[in-house]
């Protein structure tokens, strides 16, 4: 199953490349970080609690839970009168109705350039137009997705709460906000506004908290040494993976697009 959005620092290239890695049984799925969900559309299970602090995020999963039929009808008429005037009218509207901000979202995902979700310092949406026209796509099955999230509960909240309720054998995928552009120098300064070191020692903790309960754990993470031994230091076993399935010949490209897989209590340990 497709995701319907694309997102920064999204999962398709490691369920494409590292699926091997996620476990094959489990009771609930718990992700507090839910982006555009890569790897809770891999796995389509069955009990899913989902969360993120992102409301606009979050309405747009409630909404095609709710009412796929008319999300789809909105993102219809979006493409209909989709043009250079319209799409900055829509990106600078603010719609109350959850459903409309859910559809706005989607088309502005779909219609901004390189389809980068960026916020100003204010909260308020700020990317340009892009090149790409259709807001509808032939990957596009809104009856399935709301289908899938008809049993699964989507919070808009912090990722320690969302954590905080995975008992004996759920699974936790984590994936907090981070680039990989500064893996080796400048890591905590670059990522700084993106997710606070306060915050990473708050996630190593709510993971420690979960794998004492026995739930499995997976996150995912720059591949820094700050990191692997915030991790390494609470008993968690690290794994470095490429983002791309050929990795660069040049030691430099190479070293800087790996990534960090963090893990506890899977069958691959």
């Amino acid at each position: 199953m497709t995701p319907f959005l694309k997102w920064p620092g999204g999962k398709r290239w490691f369920v494409t490349n590292h699926a091997d890695l996620l476990p094959k049984k489990f009771n609930r799925y718990i992700e507090p970080f839910l982006g555009s969900g890569s790897v809770f559309f891999h796995l389509k299970p069955k009990q899913a609690v989902l969360g993120d602090i992102n409301a606009d995020l979050v309405a747009a999963y409630q909404s095609i839970k709710d009412d796929w039929v008319e999300v789809e009808r909105l993102l219809e008429t979006h493409e209909e009168k989709h043009g250079e005037a319209y799409y900055y009218l829509i990106r600078d509207t603010e719609p109350r109705k959850d459903i409309k901000r859910a559809a706005r979202l989607i088309y502005l995902n779909r219609t901004c350039f390189n389809g980068i979700h960026r916020v100003n310092l204010e909260g308020i949406f700020n990317v340009p137009k892009g090149t790409k026209n259709s807001v509808l796509f032939d990957t596009d099955n809104f009856e399935e997705v709301s289908k899938l999230l008809a049993h699964v509960e989507i919070h808009a909240s912090d990722f320690e709460a969302i954590i905080d309720v995975a008992k004996k054998n759920d699974f936790v995928f984590a994936d907090p906000p981070y680039t990989v552009r500064h893996n080796v120098n400048g890591f905590i300064k670059y990522n700084e506004k993106l997710f606070s070191w306060k915050d990473q020692i708050r996630l190593a903790d709510a993971l420690t908290r979960a794998r004492k309960r026995e739930a499995k754990i997976l996150s995912t993470n720059a591949n820094n040494h700050s990191i692997r031994k915030l991790y390494e230091e609470r008993g968690f076993t690290t794994k470095t993976v490429s983002r791309f399935s050929s990795i660069s010949a040049d030691p430099q490209s190479r070293k800087r697009f790996e990534e960090l897989v963090i893990f506890s209590n899977l069958k691959e340990e």
